[in-house]
């Protein structure tokens, strides 16, 4: 079928510049495409749209009457687009929680397909402490979460694995060898906190901790103040603006791996702009 609205466009372009040159360059298309352009608009119509004289280019009086319709069509086809949006051209608002290490080492090729099969989606980012995320999610403020993915995921919720990082102990770096005996600064709350406390378990016995601050941010601030070993996922570590003031701290065994990934709710999938995420991350 043919494109009648590029036509259009083309046609109304050239009422407007009343040059062919001006048109093609603008548009993008090549003087013979325009020239059989307007040739197939007038045997179609059966009358001749434009005069070229010595003076330039101007309308007929049959190229005034179908600029009238044509204006109305294009409008016409507008409103009902906006009303009726293709699936391909979605439109609309896309929240996602994320941490700011996820923000900064996931989102920009995790979102990136998103963004540019659906260019008119606005992408609403939120980010805050990783231990909220699900919940967040789960109670409706936001659409998508990327966080630490439980061993038991609950029942409204859905996930894809995006990646898997170690979890790590960190201390100072001109702090002299802590060992493993602490002091240790964990997270107050969330997965990797529950993480530490199996490995803990495993070890023996509780260990003796000098801080549980919000958020892996603030936890590796105090490691590098010295204040005792961290335990955090690499890609925390990776992408902290500390990092260099700190040191690993080698650990067997160590922690248990952490899976971080793709959350929506359940009932979402069947949303157009989760349903589009979520099959644009498949390959993940």
């Amino acid at each position: 079928m043919r494109d009648d609205h590029r036509e259009l466009r083309l046609f109304l372009h050239l009422t407007q510049s009343l040059n062919f040159g001006r048109t093609s360059l603008d548009c993008h298309v090549s003087p013979a495409t325009l020239t059989r352009t307007v040739q197939r608009l007038e045997a179609d119509l059966g009358h001749r749209l434009f005069d070229r004289g010595p003076r330039g280019v101007s309308l007929t009086a049959e190229g005034h009457r179908f600029r009238e319709y044509a204006v109305q069509a294009m409008e016409l086809w507008q409103a009902y687009r906006d009303e009726h949006p293709d699936p391909a051209e979605l439109v609309g608002r896309l929240t996602v929680f994320a941490t700011v290490t996820a923000c900064q080492a996931l989102l920009p090729d995790l979102l990136a397909p998103f963004r540019a099969a659906h260019p008119q989606v606005r992408l609403d980012l939120r980010t805050g402490d990783a231990a909220a995320a699900l919940a967040r999610l789960d109670e409706g403020e936001a659409d998508v979460a990327v966080a630490g993915i439980p061993a038991r995921l609950p029942e409204s919720l859905v996930s894809r694995t995006v990646t898997v990082t170690d979890l790590v102990l960190v201390t100072a770096r001109d702090r002299p060898d802590p060992g493993l005996d602490g002091p240790f600064v964990l997270p107050h709350r969330g997965l990797v906190r529950e993480a530490v406390d199996r490995w803990f378990r495993a070890r023996g016995g509780p260990a003796h901790i000098a801080c549980e601050p919000e958020g892996h941010e603030a936890l590796l601030a105090l490691v590098a103040l010295g204040c005792g070993t961290g335990v955090v996922p690499r890609l925390v570590l990776d992408h902290s603006a500390v990092r260099k003031r700190l040191a690993v701290v080698p650990a067997a065994p160590a922690p248990e791996r952490f899976p971080i990934g793709l959350c929506v709710r359940r009932s979402d999938l069947r949303q157009p702009l989760v349903a589009a995420l979520w099959s644009l991350t498949a390959q993940w």
